[in-house]
């Protein structure tokens, strides 16, 4: 059974105003409930038609959702691929007792599994392996878990995986009018460890590797909540991609989007702000691109983002040793 333990360098953001004057983040530890929830490794889907139609009016074909994810996972990009709405490292979903994607069981794997969570294999050759959860993608319906390399060549679709999910239910006890959602304990601690925190009047300050204005998110939006799935990053207007450094999104990168209430449900609003992680990859579909899975959120603005290129799981939870240059 392996652990992940992140080098002491990889969990200091290198954004000097995080580290200065800060209060760690405190939740209520004390009333969270930790319970199980399982899922297995999901086969790739596709289409009748096999085509998806882009915004520009062409038609292609690429790898989209689901199964096990080999050479695109936490830190590699979102962006540079041929493929539409990829989910990095390994895709779960829970048919539940009635083979529905949508059933209770499937909603309870998704809602209560919360970013940061340990992952244990439990059937299969690589039993026993941990793993972290690192996104919820919203319509496939699916929890993504990332390994050490090592384990993934012993996995196989199908593989049934019990997550400890711990999260569901967070407070935030020292910064007001600051919504936590999908966000585990470990999640936090990383954050404090690296350098968040909360500052002198009261606000949550938190490194992030891009600030992408709210009038560009799409697919995602109407739901009544964001405790389940994510909302696509529209990367359709060249000079807004230039503007906002759009194409050097990776999987995994903590990220803010402005003028964002995700409060209840996913809405434009002046002033808001909204931190979340990026949990699967670009589409040309009209109104698609890159996910996000909210982790804070505040109608005020109570949040201070600050940009940091190494605001990304890969650092945080120590998942992976990759470059994170955004040049």
């Amino acid at each position: 059974m392996q652990r992940f333990i992140a080098p002491l360098a990889a969990l200091i953001l290198a954004s000097a105003p995080l580290a200065a004057q800060l209060d760690p983040i405190e939740y209520n530890a004390d009333e969270l409930v930790e319970m199980a929830v399982v899922g297995q490794i999901s086969p790739p889907s596709v289409r009748d038609t096999v085509y998806r139609v882009e915004a520009d009016g062409t038609v292609s074909f690429m790898p989209g959702v689901g199964s096990i994810t080999y050479n695109f996972r936490t830190g590699d990009s979102a962006v540079d691929m041929a493929g539409n709405h990829v989910e990095p490292a390994v895709s779960l979903y829970n048919l539940g007792a009635d083979g529905d994607r949508n059933s209770s069981e499937s909603r309870a794997l998704n809602a209560l599994s919360q970013v940061g969570n340990p992952v244990t294999v439990v059937t299969g050759d690589a039993k026993g392996e941990r793993g972290r959860v690192i996104g919820k993608h919203g319509g496939a319906e699916h929890v993504m878990v990332d390994f050490d390399d090592a384990v993934f060549d012993r996995l196989v679709i199908g593989d049934v995986m019990q997550v400890r999910a711990l999260g569901a239910g967070m407070r935030l006890l020292n910064v007001d009018g600051v919504k936590v959602m999908n966000t585990s304990p470990d999640l936090i601690d990383a954050f404090n460890r690296a350098g968040a925190g909360v500052t002198g009047d009261g606000k949550l300050r938190v490194g992030v590797s891009h600030r992408i204005p709210a009038r560009v998110m799409g697919s995602g939006l109407g739901r009544d909540h964001t405790f389940t799935g994510d909302y696509d990053i529209q990367m359709f207007d060249p000079a807004t991609v230039e503007e906002y450094q759009l194409s050097s999104l990776r999987f995994g990168d903590i990220v803010a989007i402005i003028d964002a209430d995700t409060s209840y449900g996913r809405i434009y609003r002046q002033g808001a702000v909204t931190i979340g992680v990026v949990s699967h990859g670009r589409s040309d579909s009209a109104g698609h691109g890159p996910g996000v899975t909210t982790l804070f959120t505040s109608t005020a603005g109570n949040i201070e983002p600050v940009i940091d290129a190494r605001a990304n799981l890969s650092a945080l939870l120590g998942l992976r040793d990759v470059e994170l240059s955004r040049d």
